[in-house]
């Protein structure tokens, strides 16, 4: 493999990204892409704790540290502590911000007091308030986020070509890695993940309508429903689906681990998700989704990894979209960009879906 000039020159690299499940998630196809590409160079993420279990199957020259900046490391003086310790055990010569956001800013700006390069991923603030402003908006696709992450490692002068294939590689997890959450797949079963739930209400399909999608694939033939979620109320919800079915189990009962859930993902069939994580853990497994989009719109540069745009089940509305995050109230004040969705259009969708595959329902 020819080395690149990234990899001549920076032997510790250190790659930060503190923020939510999902954003830490579709760093992974890149950061590892990275990693394969440039095998003499050693990268360091570092992440939230909970994200940091993500990093399954991870290469070789890849190492990940959990850490809570909200607590353990608090404040400026938290983060100077976590500096010290950084560079102590790592000996980083070039320091790799893939969040752009305040803390990111003055973390890199501690190493670049010590003399150690930062580089900083550009989040493209412009282009998405033209996307998102209420009059003359500009409805242009944006680059998408591993575009921009895939960006930074270049300026450093890293191979940047996209090898990443799946957290399981090639092939699906074996059986025995999520034999805790269910037993193993049979030949003909059909396997429908539905992850309903996200962080803000201008992403979450109403659940009544939710339901009715529900209730309508689990009657499918040798069908089986896993429900997605965190939460205590989340998962009261999805108990009483499926309480009404015995091919419908719900997960969020329990924490199983993002290994087991992500080997069971990869033995699926296919995932219905808001414009949330679970849209984009479902592309570490290579798992198509069918995602459900209200606020938020895929031109803003987040869909999932190698996932299709025909997929995206939404409507076309003057005022979509009105916010990235889909944390902003809406200006009609129905969120019929959610509500106006017909469970029909995402069952249809998910058919067409399971059609490509070969599966007919």
């Amino acid at each position: 493999m020819q080395r690149s000039k990234g990899s001549d020159r920076y032997r510790n690299v250190l790659v930060v990204r503190f923020s939510a499940l999902g954003d830490v998630a579709m760093t992974i196809p890149v950061v590892y892409s990275v990693c394969m590409e440039n095998p003499c160079t050693r990268f360091v993420m570092v992440t939230q704790k909970v994200a940091s279990t993500l990093f399954i199957n991870k290469p070789s020259n890849l190492e990940v540290r959990g850490v809570d900046v909200k607590v353990e490391y608090r404040g400026i003086k938290g983060l100077m502590r976590l500096k010290r310790e950084l560079v102590k055990e790592y000996d980083i010569d070039l320091f790799v911000d893939l969040h752009d956001e305040f803390r990111s800013w003055m973390f890199g700006a501690l190493f670049l007091l010590g003399g150690i390069r930062v580089l900083h991923y550009k989040k493209g603030r412009h282009g998405k308030h033209e996307l998102t402003r209420k009059h003359n908006k500009h409805m242009l696709p944006l680059i998408s986020s591993r575009a921009r992450y895939r960006e930074v490692f270049y300026r450093a002068g890293f191979a940047t070509d996209d090898l990443f294939m799946s957290i399981f590689g090639e092939e699906k997890a074996k059986p025995e890695s999520y034999k805790s959450i269910y037993p193993p797949k049979r030949q003909g079963d059909l396997w429908i993940a539905i992850a309903p739930f996200a962080k803000h209400k201008g992403k979450i399909y109403p659940m009544h309508l939710m339901q009715q999608v529900v209730d309508t694939v689990a009657r499918w033939s040798c069908v089986k429903v896993f429900l997605m979620g965190a939460g205590e109320q989340e998962s009261r919800i999805m108990d009483g689906w499926a309480s009404k079915y015995d091919n419908v189990k719900n997960l969020a009962v329990r924490r199983y681990g993002f290994p087991g859930e992500l080997a069971l993902l990869s033995n699926c069939d296919v995932m219905v998700s808001m414009d949330s994580a679970n849209m984009h853990l479902a592309s570490l497994v290579r798992l198509p989704v069918v995602s459900v989009w209200g606020a938020t719109h895929p031109y803003c540069g987040y869909l999932g990894w190698h996932q299709e745009e025909r997929n995206a089940v939404q409507l076309n509305l003057p005022c979509r979209p009105c916010s990235v995050l889909g944390d902003k109230p809406c200006m009609r004040g129905d969120y019929f960009c959610l509500s106006g969705i017909q469970p029909q259009m995402i069952v249809n969708q998910i058919r067409k879906v399971l059609s490509e595959k070969g599966i007919t329902v």
